[in-house]
Parts: C-alpha cells; sequence; structure tokens
C-alpha cells in the first residue's frame, strides 16, 4: 500500500505533494494513491494546458480554497507534478485520499 507524501512549508503557509494525472478520463476524481503521488483523474485532454488548468480548478474545489491558491511546481508537461497548496493542513490533503470511489 502507497501513501501520500505531503511536506508543509510553515513558513508559507503551504503544503506540497505529488500527483498523478490521468486526462480525457469519464470523469474527475481521485483514483487513490500511486507511488507516493495522489492519483487524478480529469475529463480535460493533455492539451493546451487544459488537463493542468482543469487539476488546478478541482483541487481548489475539493480543498474549498481559491483557484489562485493551487499552484503547479514542477512537471507540467508530465503526468507527474508537484502541487503546491496555500493554506491547507496535511490532515487535509491526505483526506482526500478517502474520496476515492
Amino acid at each position: 500500500m502507497s501513501f501520500l507524501d505531503v511536506k508543509l512549508n510553515m513558513q508559507r503557509g503551504t503544503a506540497s505533494f505529488a500527483v498523478r494525472v490521468q486526462p480525457q478520463a469519464g470523469k474527475n476524481e481521485i483514483a487513490g494513491v500511486m507511488a507516493g503521488a495522489l492519483k487524478i483523474r480529469l475529463q480535460a485532454p493533455a492539451l493546451e494546458d487544459r488537463a493542468n488548468e482543469a487539476l488546478r480548478e478541482f483541487l481548489a474545489e475539493l480543498l474549498k480554497r481559491p483557484k489562485a491558491a493551487v499552484r503547479i511546481l514542477a512537471g507540467e508537461r508530465s503526468r507527474v507534478k508537484q502541487v503546491e497548496v496555500a493554506g491547507v493542513t496535511a490532515g487535509e490533503v491526505e483526506a482526500l485520499v478517502m474520496r476515492q470511489a
């Protein structure tokens, strides 16, 4: 069983974690944890930055934060990304895993 690795930056008030994105899925959903990364299925295609924008919107909605609070730190052109969210705790991020179907 894999666990989600969440890093907190107390000075910035952010939590960062890895995300593995599966674009062009049937619906937007959390699909568990894969190799320490939160696996997320998105309806958006991986074209013209649409999947990245959809990822930011989806995480912002789930974590009840503004879209501006969600940043992609690394991996914009990769399925595996490092994401940073302002104003959340590690517990809130880890609770996303419990949302899986």
